[in-house]
């Protein structure tokens, strides 16, 4: 069964797509198989995965609005190694066509359902805004990665973010949780980073990922190569952050699991 994640945060320039894009590319790397779905209009993390998001014949538009099955939206075996559902500017328009269908809420949950068994990790890249193509996401997720400055303003963004992961919860998705918080764009040289963060681990303890990921040039140059900094440059400080974050990720996921067989073995 997929574990299916949700990458996001209300407020932008804080390295979701890089998380999404440069994840899905460690867990690759570890020989899990994964799905990343680009939820984005800007389509941004399909164009970081190396595939041009004009040239894409089905987009997750076209499967939201069932224009299109789940196989033929896929691309698989991406440049970046994992399989792709990308988006383009067609999916401005899914909001305001998603109105008119049927259980709009969980057209993506719907369609995941018919891969449940077919990866191992689903990555879910969003927009910057809470609209219904994010909604559709947490409907159809498991846990939330929230990436984050370490700056006074991401404090007050994170906690606009979980008031809306706890409504989804109660109301369309009782499985969704915080699944981790990751530290991004990380400069320990400065007060405030180290103070942010000493207040991230105070609130949210273990919820918060011991990996940060630093600020890295790298790391910022790879997308305009269409390429995950792992195979840009796999020596980088960028790349090798994502890698661990990838193994803290998997033993927390194996962890779980094996923590629900034995809640199952005391039941019976």
């Amino acid at each position: 069964m997929a574990k299916i994640l949700t990458i996001t945060n209300q407020k932008g320039g804080v390295g979701k797509t890089t998380t999404c894009v440069n994840l899905a590319a460690s867990l690759v790397a570890t020989k899990k198989r994964v799905l990343l779905i680009d939820l984005d209009p800007q389509g941004n993390a399909t164009m970081g995965s190396g595939v041009d998001k004009h040239e894409l014949e089905h987009s997750v538009y076209e499967l939201l609005t069932d224009q299109a099955k789940i196989e033929q939206a896929i691309v698989r075996n991406s440049p970046a190694g994992y399989d792709l559902i990308g988006a383009n500017g067609d999916l401005t328009a899914a909001e305001v066509e998603l109105l008119q269908l049927p259980r709009r809420e969980f057209r993506l949950k719907m369609a995941l359902m018919e891969l449940a068994d077919e990866y191992d990790f689903v990555l879910i890249d969003n927009p910057p805004s809470l609209n219904l193509l994010t909604v559709n996401a947490l409907s159809a997720s498991c846990g939330v990665i929230i990436p984050m400055q370490c700056e006074y303003y991401a404090l007050e963004g994170i906690s606009a973010l979980i008031g809306t992961i706890d409504k989804i919860n109660q109301r369309l998705n009782p499985k969704l949780k915080i699944e981790g918080i990751l530290r991004t764009m990380f400069d320990p040289r400065m007060s405030l980073t180290k103070d942010v963060s000493s207040h991230l681990v105070e609130y949210f303890g273990d919820k918060v990922y011991r990996t940060v990921i630093p600020r890295n040039v790298r790391l910022a140059e790879a997308p305009s190569h269409g390429l995950p900094a792992l195979l840009y440059d796999k020596n980088s400080r960028g790349a090798m952050a994502y890698l661990s974050l990838a193994g803290e990720l998997i033993r927390r996921t194996e962890q779980e699991q094996a923590q629900a067989r034995e809640t199952v073995q005391e039941a019976d």
